[in-house]
């Protein structure tokens, strides 16, 4: 409806525009496609009346801006992502519109494709989900989001790519590229310092430049450098004082001004505070300032919006000027022209079979094996009789959490992935365990699961010990969820461990067979105090509408696990640098005080803290060895590129994918630095007793560090030492080099 509104709307202005020959020229100029953006920006805005660029810049419902019907210029229309098309909602109201064609395919989580640490993945899924982006008729995708994994207790971290700033750089480029070439923009978030939830609207935080430039920032620049991206979201939190919406240094100076960002940035849904803000500090299209829509009474609420009827006054006032103005409604109108008024773009697709192959296809390439005794895994052949325990088993994964919350056209639940393998080969029986969260409904998305079960947890343990006694093989299968407390926007985690007394049904299980495996679904690293006691464990991520088919692949030896982890799993909350000090996390003061440069494995290696599951770890069916380490010169100067080249074996009995990973450490700096910093990685897939040479550049950019007193990037001439492993603690071979 809304594309033919405006083919009508195109007509309209046909005759309007002919009714003056002043205008006929520029109308040639609009009106063909061909023409370059930038002139059909300059003369579109040139017939717009103050009234009409006030209009397009701040909301007309909850999830679309008004375009300008008179000029045939298109709404701008918004869906949540970024791990599916979120289902449509009332106009003014979060609740569901309640149509029967809005049902999508869900992708794994963001920490799941950062876990594939495969660039061509990430390239699948931005394809993949742009693609139903497009076919629902939408304009620009809420996602990726990139913040950094600072604490395991954020609440939204399942939507993030890692810890790791050059991953999340390399991981959100292709996401970013796929998506737009299905002309939907990315919108990228949330910009920035975003990393905790129970106090995202009122926080202040407080961190050095070097902190801001080295770890908090690359993964955005990357999206909008390398990507193009065509949008970026404000965040809630503030920044130096000011809320990250309307942040003059982060957007004008840096955004904008240091990275030269042509297009959008968008309020995060109520993110905007302040009109003289707004207007001067860089926010373009305002959203959800009020989130019922109407707090200014039903039939003004949109013009009310800070950047709406107050701005216009400004400037009728004399106390502001329209130049931001103008800047702004040319942004939109390069965001319209790229999307909605693309003749090009591709039709899309929606719930197609190669959707639901990619969406596999990715959760299979993230799943992490973690440990793996005795070989416990793969699932023996001749395995007869499996059980099954525990209620991520059977929960629908992709209702709850927030923002991302979704209706999927189906989800295939790991005891259902399992019975769908296995069929008559193997009986697959099943005990709940434990009794977590029975809820399934979110804003009006009901799973129509009934997950009630009043046994006490006696009992619940006492079945699955008992089942568990004639079983060739147990998978527990627990974890978190997506309700608040666990992985949820709008709240934070409350403990470290695991939810609902499941170590007490880990122990017991433990005490009851070796064959046991354990999988665990969530975003969030947790405490294991039962690591010693079983033989394997799995960290399966929310792996989407595939999820169960994609784990019972990888349990039965289908698929040889392949993916390693984008975050460190610590023994205990107090190993990570973010609940220590001065840096503890929440901060009951409001202002947040960031850890500098430590984050993650960074901290952990600084402070000598062994963690249970290093940055970078993930176990294979087969085994790989590392060999015949060279380098091209042993000294190099900053204008040249040095190379680095190994020799990879896969020295087991089945194919298999490796990631390989490159570090590198300053051996002396007049700043203090990281005992290594990730710099490069590859993934390679090689046949039993296959080798592969595998080559990296090291040019002077991969060596530099941000000085705060310089107020940019410094490059120190000295040793370096290059760190080649299969994790930031599994370092299999070393080189020296000189940068002269």
């Amino acid at each position: 409806m809304k594309r033919i509104i405006i083919a009508l709307a195109l007509l309209a202005i046909g005759v309007a525009t002919s009714a003056t020959a002043q205008d006929a020229p520029r109308r040639h100029i609009y009106l063909n496609p061909d023409a370059d953006i930038e002139e059909r920006i300059e003369d579109a805005l040139s017939r717009m009346t103050l009234d009409e660029k006030i209009a397009i810049i701040h909301a007309q419902s909850k999830f679309s801006s008004p375009g300008v019907p008179r000029l045939g210029i298109a709404e701008i229309w918004c869906t949540d992502g970024p791990h599916g098309i979120r289902p449509e909602v009332l106009w003014d109201e979060w609740e569901q519109a309640k149509w029967t064609n809005d049902s999508c395919i869900a992708f794994p989580a963001l920490t799941c494709l950062a876990a594939t640490w495969n660039r061509q993945a990430s390239d699948l899924y931005g394809v993949s989900i742009g693609e139903e982006a497009r076919f629902r008729d939408k304009d620009v995708l809420l996602g990726p989001g990139v913040n950094i994994y600072r604490t395991p207790l954020c609440g939204r971290n399942f939507e993030y790519m890692g810890e790791d700033p050059y991953l999340a750089a390399q991981m959100v480029v292709p996401y970013v590229k796929g998506v737009q070439r299905q002309g939907v923009a990315a919108c990228v978030k949330h910009y920035a310092l975003n990393n905790e939830e129970l106090h995202r609207h009122t926080v202040d935080v407080e961190l050095s430049d070097r902190a801001l430039y080295e770890i908090y920032l690359p993964a955005f620049k990357a999206a909008v450098i390398e990507g193009g991206a065509w949008s970026i979201m404000g965040s809630y939190n503030k920044y130096d004082g000011t809320y990250a919406c309307h942040n003059d240094r982060l957007i004008n100076h840096i955004l904008k001004g240091e990275w030269g960002f042509d297009g959008v940035v968008i309020s995060d849904w109520g993110g905007t505070h302040s009109t003289i803000e707004a207007i001067r500090n860089g926010l373009d299209l305002e959203f959800g300032s009020w989130t019922d829509g109407l707090t200014e009474g039903a039939s003004n609420a949109y013009d009310m919006y800070y950047m709406a009827q107050p701005y216009k006054r400004l400037i009728e006032s004399g106390e502001v000027g329209t130049e931001e103005l103008d800047d702004k409604v040319r942004r939109v109108l390069r965001l319209t022209f790229r999307t909605a008024m693309n003749p090009y773009k591709p039709y899309g697709a929606m719930c197609s079979e190669e959707h639901s192959a990619a969406a596999r296809h990715i959760a299979e390439e993230g799943i992490v094996l973690l440990k793996n005794a005795s070989n416990n895994l793969p699932i023996a052949a001749d395995a007869k009789r499996i059980l099954v325990v525990g209620e991520n088993a059977i929960k629908m994964m992709t209702v709850g959490g927030g923002s991302s919350s979704l209706k999927v056209k189906y989800e295939v639940s790991p005891l259902d992935g399992l019975r769908n393998y296995y069929g008559d080969r193997a009986e697959i029986i099943y005990a709940r365990g434990y009794v977590g969260d029975v809820t399934g409904d979110y804003n009006g998305v009901v799973t129509g699961q009934n997950l009630e079960d009043d046994r006490t947890s006696e009992e619940l343990i006492a079945e699955a010990v008992e089942l568990a006694k004639g079983a060739d093989h147990v998978i527990f299968i627990g974890g978190l969820n997506k309700s608040e407390t666990q992985d949820c926007e709008g709240a934070d985690r409350t403990q470290y461990g695991l939810p609902y007394a499941q170590d007490e049904v880990i122990k017991a299980l433990a005490d009851e067979t070796k064959h046991l495996t354990i999988v665990l679904v969530s975003g969030n690293a947790v405490a294991m105090p039962w690591l010693n006691d079983v033989e394997s464990v799995v960290q399966a991520w929310y792996l989407g509408s595939e999820s169960g088919n994609a784990i019972a692949r990888v349990l039965s030896g289908e698929v040889n696990p392949s993916g390693k982890l984008p975050f460190t799993f610590g023994v205990k909350l107090e190993d990570y640098p973010s609940h220590s000090g001065k840096c503890t996390f929440p901060n009951p003061d409001k202002a947040v005080y960031y850890e500098d440069i430590f984050v993650g494995y960074r901290g952990f290696e600084e402070h000598n803290i062994k963690p249970l599951f290093a940055f970078g770890h993930g176990l294979s069916y087969t085994t790989f060895k590392y060999s015949n380490l060279r380098l091209s010169s042993d000294v190099f100067g900053k204008d040249e590129t040095l190379q680095a080249t190994l020799t990879v074996t896969n020295t087991g009995k089945r194919a298999g994918k490796e990631i390989v990973q490159l570090y590198i450490g300053d051996c002396e700096s007049q700043q203090p630095r990281p005992k290594k910093e990730l710099k490069d990685f590859a993934k390679i897939e090689l046949q039993p007793g296959e080798s592969k040479d595998v080559t990296f550049d090291i040019s002077a950019d991969k060596l530099c560090y941000y000085s705060s007193e310089v107020g940019g990037w410094v490059v120190e001439p000295g040793e370096f030492v290059l760190y080649v492993g299969a994790s930031s603690a599994d370092v299999r071979l070393t080189k020296r080099f000189e940068l002269r």
